[in-house]
């Protein structure tokens, strides 16, 4: 169906008239009289009959002009068929460790070994597509937290900014307590009934301004649910100049502090050791906070007010190289 976004702007349409009807005609401007001794030594040709027929026209493309403007100001809009969307009711804002220890290579990703940032955006990925209905976000933060992603239903921007996430992007350190201050901030001022912070590191607080204790204090508060996510081997082989020793590679990992943010807030901690682990505790947080089935509708909205604005500025160009005519 057709309809007009702002229809008040048609009471705009008597201005010309009102304009004409009240305001002083513009003073003319005359050129000095030519004096001759005896018109009859010019031929005049009467323009009378040409003129005014060119004088309506004239005035009839401006009132279309300005009909046009007015309709275009109005917001034309054309609305579909109502759509059905499934939506959960729950938003979800990730929160992602960029920091330099995320750049250890023990895990295996199709039997080669890559860094932990790579083998969490391989099962992060697939758990955003599996969000359908929900709203998500995206936190990255390393020495510094940022937005990356503000809350939208487009679960392939999400996966995309994610994997195009770069170690070290946000510093090297690692601000827990800022990252979760500024999920909770920005999920603070929705109004959705389930809000939920999945964070996922592989390290200790060890910069920022805001305690992680405290930020999760601040979550509980405003009803937020934390689940936290340690990621990292046991042990790994590495090689050195008389041969190859095993070492643990977590030894930075501070799961006390994960397990009591999750806890505060009525969440959980899980601890991703392998690949395989990573994908199980994307699939428990499936289960524990399951997608809705809930249907709203809405219209698809396709603008128009660029066809009359359009039509109405071309009649203007029109009516202006017909004034630099008749002054030529």
């Amino acid at each position: 169906m057709f309809e007009l976004a702002w229809p008040w702007m048609l009471l705009a349409l008597p201005v010309p008239w009102l304009a004409r009807r009240w305001l002083p005609p513009l003073a003319r401007q005359f050129d000095a009289a030519l004096r001759v001794p005896d018109v009859q030594d010019f031929v005049t040709v009467s323009t009378a009959t040409t003129a005014a027929p060119l004088h309506r026209g004239v005035r009839w493309l401006a009132l279309l002009a300005w009909l046009l403007l007015v309709v275009a100001s109005a917001n034309p809009q054309w609305l579909g068929e109502p759509l059905g969307v499934r939506a959960s009711g729950r938003d979800l804002m990730l929160v992602v460790d960029l920091s330099e220890s995320m750049e250890v290579k023990d895990f295996v990703l199709g039997d080669e070994a890559v860094n932990r940032l790579v083998a969490l955006k391989s099962v992060a990925k697939e758990f955003i597509r599996r969000r359908a209905g929900d709203r998500i976000g995206l936190v990255l933060f390393g020495e510094q937290a940022y937005l990356n992603v503000p809350l939208t239903f487009d679960r392939d921007t999400v996966g995309r900014m994610l994997d195009e996430s770069v170690i070290g992007l946000a510093g090297r350190s690692t601000a827990i307590g800022d990252a979760i201050g500024l999920a909770t901030k920005r999920l603070r001022a929705q109004n959705a009934p389930h809000k939920t912070i999945i964070l996922m590191t592989d390290g200790a607080n060890t910069a920022g301004h805001v305690e992680p204790r405290r930020a999760a204090r601040l979550a509980a508060r405003e009803g937020l649910r934390i689940y936290t996510i340690g990621i990292g081997a046991d042990e790994m082989l590495v090689r050195q100049l008389f041969g190859t020793i095993r070492v643990n590679p977590s030894t930075d990992l501070d799961e006390d502090t994960l397990r009591d943010l999750a806890a505060v807030t009525g969440g959980r901690y899980f601890r991703a050791r392998d690949l395989q682990g990573l994908r199980e505790i994307y699939a428990e947080l499936d289960r524990l906070e399951p997608v809705a089935r809930e249907e709203e509708h809405f219209r698809p909205v396709q603008t128009l007010f660029i066809w009359p604005l359009g039509t109405a500025l071309a009649l203007a160009g029109l009516l202006a190289a017909q004034r630099l005519r008749l002054a030529t």
